[in-house]
């Protein structure tokens, strides 16, 4: 220092300075490389959620493509009820609704626009008309629902007439299976340009090689709300994304985030969306520059001393961090896998009351019609239960909540008097499931033949708690037709005595009295430990 008085300090200051500023390029490599991995974590994120809405969106096209192929006639009565009936939630946003065209020849035109403007003001015809662009086949939007304003616009659009709707119709109909279409723009959007797409599923009727393409339904989708509704999914914070048609030549955006800017970092994604490859790009939308972090480090980095206490501050915080981040994903995946695990014991016990149910009643069923209805009517009982159960987190289900879901058809009903009695009981979801079909059955028996046939007659569902881990429920009819024990068993019969008598682990009475059918069960009333696969602690939240 004395030979250098003023280059030690030089040299000092140089020393600090590549201190300082070899500290702040590892802050800022850190802050990118995490960066880079939020980024491809919400990436798969996004795929997850827009393939699972995608999957959804199948689901119920598959449902509806089932339904209207046994339909000779697609009534908007009918086509009006079944897309009620799917009570569409937050898993259908960005979708305007559900739709069914029919493949209609161009002979049939003027009765197809006859029926379009039924019950409206005004007339209605097919667009474009057959003078504007001659064809011999159309396919023109018949219903959308939910009836709105704006989905009235497209009624009566020949879908068949535009090229890229015709080519995922055609690819639709060739593999029978839901088929997304390339980038277009909805009917409904009038003046607009917001780019869309559509998911088609066709409707056949006959078997094997004579099936006949009857028509389509599908979904049409706004694919930035489409985009946004996946996005909500994951923390949409300091990421932007845009989403492309991966089977375009030039890959044009059909939708992306405000946030979006051209030319920066991105991380790429395959989407299969419905048989159609699409192409999701997520990029970080943090500002360029240093980093708040960095620029504290520059500021105190003159300071040897306070420069290393403060990268070690920073240091031990972002092992901390890392740490907590590490302890949040493992409790996420132990949660999850629990959660898998009860879906998988609660679907494989449903599954298996229902394949019995599907053989008993093929046994017992004369016709198709027969099977048909019975398996109907076992199935709705099945679900209405199972309604029980979701509402109560499949939790513990009270006696009471289940008879008079099973008895609610003939509660309203003047002829007849239902009486229920008994204290509050509850049971385990696979008890109930068990319970309701056994009250179904007896209860469509009742209406076929017993005393819920008749003007007059009642039915009377005690229950009384036997022990602390049995309740006994008799059902008891009166004032019906005389009753002769059947001849012949039939499948009521076989689901209440071995079914449901197997699954509640006790014989069941069943009596064929003169003045009307009597029925004991007796069911395990088991305490919540026994069956609950996740228990909540004391903050409320699942283990």
């Amino acid at each position: 220092m004395i030979d250098y008085p003023r280059g030690i300090p030089v040299l000092i200051f140089i020393l600090v300075t590549g201190i300082t500023v070899l500290s702040v390029f590892a802050i800022e490599r850190g802050e990118k490389q995490r960066d880079a991995a939020d980024v491809a974590r919400k990436a798969q994120a996004m795929t997850s959620a827009i393939e699972r809405r995608a999957y959804t969106s199948s689901a119920y096209l598959r449902a509806g493509a089932a339904l209207l192929s046994t339909q000779d006639d697609v009534t908007p009565e009918l086509f009006r009820r079944f897309v009620s009936e799917l009570r569409l939630d937050a898993n259908y946003r960005g979708a305007e609704g559900i739709g069914w065209a029919p493949v209609v020849e161009a002979e049939e035109l003027a009765e197809f626009e006859a029926r379009l403007g039924m019950s409206r003001v005004e007339e209605q015809s097919v667009s474009p008309s057959i003078a504007e662009q001659p064809r011999d086949t159309l396919t023109p939007i018949l219903y959308l629902q939910p009836d709105t304003v704006r989905n009235r616009r497209a009624l009566g659009y020949d879908m068949y007439s535009e090229p890229v709707r015709r080519a995922a119709m055609d690819l639709a109909a060739a593999n029978d299976r839901p088929t997304a279409s390339g980038p277009i723009v909805l009917v409904q959007e009038g003046d607009g340009d917001a780019a869309g797409f559509l998911i088609y599923m066709p409707v056949f009727e006959g078997l094997s090689s004579s099936r006949e393409l009857k028509g389509f339904i599908y979904s049409p989708f706004n694919a930035a709300q489409f985009l946004g509704s996946a996005s909500d999914l994951v923390s949409y914070e300091a990421i932007a994304s845009r989403l492309l048609d991966g089977e375009a030549t030039s890959q044009n955006s059909m939708a992306q985030t405000e946030a979006w800017v051209d030319g920066r970092s991105t991380v790429t994604r395959e989407v299969n969306l419905a048989n159609r490859r699409m192409v999701l790009e997520v990029q970080s939308a943090r500002e360029d520059g240093l980093s708040s972090m960095s620029m504290i480090t520059l500021l105190f980095g003159l300071a040897v001393a306070s420069l290393l206490m403060l990268v070690s501050r920073l240091l031990t915080q972002q092992s901390l961090e890392d740490r907590r981040a590490i302890s949040w994903f493992e409790e996420q995946n132990s949660i999850r896998n629990s959660l898998t695990r009860e879906l998988n014991h609660r679907v494989k016990n449903t599954l298996a009351n229902v394949l019995s149910i599907v053989s008993l009643t093929r046994r017992r069923s004369e016709n198709l019609d027969e099977f048909a209805e019975g398996l109907d009517g076992r199935i709705r009982a099945l679900s209405a239960t199972h309604d029980l159960l979701t509402q109560s987190e499949w939790g513990t289900t009270p006696i009471r909540s289940v008879i008079e879901v099973e008895l609610a058809p003939y509660a309203r009903d003047a002829d007849h008097r239902l009486e229920l009695d008994g204290p509050h009981t509850e049971l385990a979801p696979n008890d109930a499931l068990s319970l309701g079909l056994a009250i179904h059955e007896l209860a469509t028996n009742a209406a076929k033949y017993g005393s819920l046939s008749v003007s007059g007659g009642s039915v009377a569902v005690r229950w009384s708690q036997v022990n602390d881990t049995l309740a006994k429920v008799e059902w008891i009819e009166r004032g019906g037709p005389p009753v002769s024990r059947p001849q012949r068993r039939g499948f009521g019969t076989d689901l209440i005595e071995k079914i449901v008598a197997h699954e509640l682990r006790h014989p069941v009475e069943l009596e064929f009295r003169p003045e009307g059918v009597r029925c004991t069960l007796l069911v395990p009333v088991r305490e919540p430990s026994e069956f609950e696969l996740r228990r909540k602690g004391p903050g409320g939240r699942g283990h």
